[in-house]
């Protein structure tokens, strides 16, 4: 008698990953596009537009590491319906914000719940995916997640127009962070009703899928925040600086990448400096779904995985850097964006490499290794706001030098990556160890 086929229930659980780095990204991008009209409404200056961006940055930052390691103890169930419903509400809330103060406290709460999410789908991959699909399911998860970002611009911008002959739908932007609040309640709610922190416990897992994932740790028990492994790790310390060197150069692309466009490039319409606000993030997005599919032979060519990371990192963060200063040198807007969006598919490369290396380093503290290397390069993400006005104001308002500091943050980020060990693990008990080398 044969035996019934695998069922494949982890590819839901990609798709609610998938979903809500869309909703994560448009929820996080969508202000970047609202900054416009929200500075003529509050009567902001750019430099307190900047403090809004890097609230929202300093919360993301500060609270990783906490999301991070309640997922290892309670779960990513718990978390991520807790997580997700408070960020959508201070989505919503940042379309009624009335001052300065008000915006700033509104990001920073948003901030706080975002912070929860990465760390805590990277838990749920680890629980529900065996060791060789993780990479590719990071992948297409940053793929969607950049996608999500890229055309947030133009979804915005279309809901924004109207009047004067403009096609959209001429909605005030209240209404626009209604809507994508209310996205991220109504998976809360979805996701909390269908998932289970363990694929053991879940009535849709046959018996066959169970051998395919094969052993993962568990959520619950004594999980301590392990700081003694981490800060006496030089893996972890390079993975914490190279994510910092990424997130450093990447927040320009969501937070005054249009406004570069605006004062760059005079001569382009409001709707060629919205599709071109599009590129970086879609050729990001290319990167991601190019590494995770490329990690397998990367592996068999290399040796190893750890080798092969390494490569993908030296290579994707030196090209990055010559791309950005390339774009430097280009007057024709479209290329010189064009550059900037290779420099981003470079870049990103990395990206599903840094997260699987957080789950094949960190074994049952993935949860707090991945939060403390988000919380690092969010710290990256959230000095960029500040700094890119004050060199603008100390330059003259001359972007050549901030996009020149950018392609500085890369190349350090490909030193780092030199020193980076992925065959490390912070844990090797037996359950680790099986799981590291499916």
């Amino acid at each position: 008698m044969n035996s019934p086929a695998p069922t494949k229930a982890r590819m839901i659980v990609l798709w609610f990953a998938v979903s809500l780095a869309i909703i994560t990204y448009v929820d996080r991008v969508c202000i970047s596009q609202a900054a416009p009209a929200m500075q003529a409404d509050l009567g902001l200056t750019k430099m307190e537009m900047g403090y809004a961006f890097t609230a929202f940055g300093w919360a993301y930052a500060l609270f990783e590491i906490p999301g991070g390691w309640l997922g290892d103890k309670i779960g990513p169930r718990k978390v991520l319906m807790r997580v997700v419903a408070m960020w959508s509400v201070f989505t919503i809330a940042t379309g009624w914000a009335w001052n300065l103060l008000s915006l700033v406290v509104c990001r920073f709460l948003f901030g706080v719940g975002e912070a929860g999410c990465f760390p805590n789908l990277t838990k749920a991959f680890t629980l529900w995916f065996p060791a060789h699909e993780r990479v590719k399911a990071q992948g297409i998860m940053w793929l969607s997640a950049r996608w999500g970002g890229a055309f947030t611009p133009l979804l915005v911008g279309w809901m924004l127009a109207g009047g004067s002959g403009q096609a959209g739908l001429g909605l005030h932007y209240k209404w626009v962070f209604l809507i994508f609040g209310g996205l991220g309640v109504v998976w809360a709610v979805l996701f909390y009703n269908w998932f289970r922190d363990h694929p053991h416990d879940h009535p849709s897992v046959n018996a066959a899928e169970l051998e395919e994932i094969g052993e993962t740790d568990r959520v619950g028990g004594g999980h301590a925040m392990p700081w003694g492994k981490l800060v006496s790790s030089r893996t972890v310390w390079m993975l914490w600086f190279q994510y910092f060197f990424m997130s450093y150069a990447w927040y320009f692309y969501i937070t005054w990448f249009p406004t570069y466009l605006k004062e760059q490039f005079t001569e382009l319409t409001e709707m060629q400096r919205a599709l071109l606000a599009c590129v970086p993030l879609f050729f990001g997005g290319l990167g991601c779904f190019a590494s995770g599919h490329i990690a397998g032979p990367l592996e068999r060519r290399f040796g190893g995985r750890a080798r092969s990371r390494r490569v993908v990192g030296i290579v994707g963060f030196g090209a990055a850097a010559v791309m950005m200063y390339v774009s430097t040198q280009l007057s024709m807007p479209v290329l010189s964006v064009c550059a900037v969006g290779l420099a981003s598919f470079a870049s990103d490369l990395t990206l599903p490499c840094s997260w699987g290396a957080c789950m094949e380093v960190g074994g049952r503290y993935t949860g707090a290794l991945a939060g403390s290397m988000n919380m690092v390069g969010n710290a990256g993400g959230a000095i960029a706001p500040m700094v890119v006005p004050i060199v603008l104001s100390l330059t003259g308002n001359n972007w050549t030098a901030n996009m020149l500091l950018f392609a500085a943050a890369y190349l350090a980020g490909a030193i780092c990556w030199a020193f980076i060990d992925s065959d490390e693990r912070l844990q090797s008990d037996a359950v680790h160890e099986s799981t590291s080398t499916a």
